[in-house]
């Protein structure tokens, strides 16, 4: 079978899970594909990493990759892959790589980028009227210097037809599983996340944070910190603002506007998150989902389906599926 040839462009300062996470994946899936179909007979990947000049390309950790010379861009490739870094972050107009994408990329089946790759994407032209995605830190950055692009700063990935932009470091591996899925199926895709011990395969509407990281600041003040140990024990009480300023013993406006400076969320949105984190983790070890609903607090199935899709961009029956399917 014909391989299938992938250009990773890394510029300076390039991350190295940007670069080598989503090699690893396209190497593995070869390495699956050839065992199960055997040797000559399945389509693999071909993974060269390049940059302008060739030799050695910086990494941001202070380690240097030995890459190639950019290709001909007169060349076929079935991927190009731009990863993120300072260098694909402030590329300019008259820098090689870029005037590399803009002949290059027509003839590639694919583009995409990890990370603040999407700059260098769009420094080229590539995403104007698209809708992509970049870092969480960088969405903002992305918006305002390339009001063209529709960028959205939720999913681990986005596709717009040949082009796919993925949120950071490891979400680049996220992107490259899902190419594997669309190149060899899905099983393929599986095992590969199997092999390099990834948990699940995430789906690319999910956000890029996990539900509960912005609840694990402690608050500085006592009663609140204690308050929030208590709410996390007893996610399935009334936690209305009404009942938690009564806990602080605080007025509910006093509670709200000191709960917000302190966590930085409204109470609302704090309780809601640990909810959800509650009901994944419950979802994760087979709960149905009348079950993690009535367990996380939620009013009822259906809110739960809302939250979750809202938050998360997939169902929790769906989300609870994908842990089965890779245990």
């Amino acid at each position: 079978m014909a391989s299938m040839r992938v250009v990773v462009l890394a510029l300076g300062s390039s991350q190295s899970l940007d670069v080598l996470g989503p090699v690893e994946v396209f190497d593995a899936a070869s390495r699956i594909a050839a065992a199960r179909a055997g040797e000559g007979r399945a389509a693999r990947y071909a993974v060269e990493v390049v940059t302008p000049g060739g030799g050695g390309v910086a990494l941001s950790n202070g380690l240097t990759l030995s890459a190639g010379e950019l290709p001909s861009p007169r060349g076929r490739f079935h991927t190009i892959l731009v990863a993120g870094g300072s260098g694909a972050r402030l590329a300019e107009d008259g820098d090689p790589a870029i005037a590399w994408l803009r002949a290059a990329a027509p003839r590639a089946a694919r583009v995409a980028s990890v990370c603040t790759g999407a700059f260098a994407l769009a420094r080229a032209g590539l995403l104007e009227g698209r809708r992509a995605t970049t870092h969480w830190a960088y969405c903002g950055a992305m918006a305002r210097e390339h009001p063209a692009v529709a960028v959205d700063p939720e999913p681990i990935y986005v596709r717009d037809g040949a082009l796919w932009t993925s949120a950071g470091v490891t979400a680049g591996m996220d992107l490259a599983l899902a190419m594997v899925e669309e190149d060899l199926g899905g099983e393929i895709a599986l095992e590969t996340a199997r092999w390099l011990v990834l948990f699940l395969k995430r789906p690319g509407g999910q956000a890029q944070f996990s539900a509960g990281l912005a609840t694990q600041a402690a608050a500085a003040r006592e009663p609140l910190r204690d308050l929030q140990a208590w709410i996390a024990d007893h996610l399935d009480a009334d936690l209305s603002v009404g009942a938690l300023a009564a806990r602080a013993c605080l007025s509910e406006r006093h509670f709200a506007r000191a709960w917000r400076a302190e966590t930085g969320l409204t109470p609302a949105v704090y309780v809601e998150a640990l909810r959800v984190e509650r009901a994944r983790t419950l979802l994760e070890d087979g709960a149905g989902v009348e079950t993690a609903a009535r367990a996380a607090g939620f009013a009822s199935a259906e809110v739960l389906r809302r939250v979750f899709h809202r938050r998360l961009g997939v169902g929790p029956a769906a989300y609870r599926d994908r842990f089965r399917s890779a245990a």
